[in-house]
């Protein structure tokens, strides 16, 4: 008798084990329905920002606690762990002890890019983007909060309208998130031209 295998559409995955500690929703048991309650919380962060968008400052926004801040407002509501930085080494990523060490060197790059005007405006915040994304602070969630990050410096730095990236959902897997990892892996050899030209599609 030959195995049968189970076809599953797209988001009934089941979560393992691994995947679930931390979660703060026993209802949650596929990656679906992991994606509905983060970005459930995710768009209360974006309330969060709307509501204080005229209160935030530059030299809040770039510094460790805003950047831990607003990664828990986007997933503290479905994660134990949001906003707190990741205690293993992945596959990706500097290692766990060099998070805090590296997103300092982060933030005074970003502070020495602006005041010097080093990079177009757009750069600048794609570069910080990409930068943090790098360094995956968090056990998750790294990649929709470097570019939330980039949208905030963007517009309350610059004054500049927000990134659309693409107008896609980028973390399922398609056409939008293929263009966009390689956008990416043309920026982690210093070319950032294919990455802003996605971010602003």
């Amino acid at each position: 008798m030959g195995l049968k295998f189970e076809m599953l559409e797209d988001g009934q995955t089941p979560l393992d084990e691994d995947e679930k500690e931390g979660l703060l929703f026993s209802w949650v048991t596929t990656k679906g329905e992991l994606d509905e309650a983060e970005q459930t919380n995710i768009n209360k962060a974006f309330l969060w920002i709307a509501e204080r968008r005229k209160k935030f400052k530059a030299a809040e926004i770039l510094t460790e606690n805003f950047i831990r801040d607003l990664h828990k407002k986007m997933f503290g509501d479905v994660w134990a762990w949001a906003g707190e930085y990741r205690m293993t080494n992945k596959n990706i990523g500097v290692d766990k002890y060099q998070i805090s060490i590296n997103l300092r060197q982060l933030i005074d790059d970003c502070k020495f890019w602006i005041e010097n005007k080093t990079f177009p405006e757009d750069e600048i915040a794609i570069r910080f983007s990409h930068r943090i994304v790098a360094i995956h602070c968090f056990p998750n969630g790294n990649g929709r909060h470097s570019r939330l990050i980039a949208d905030i410096i963007i517009e309350k730095i610059f004054g500049l309208d927000v990134f659309s990236w693409g107008n896609k959902n980028l973390i399922k897997e398609g056409e939008e998130r293929a263009a966009y990892l390689r956008a990416i892996r043309e920026a982690d050899r210093d070319n950032y031209s294919l990455l802003i030209h996605f971010a602003r599609t």
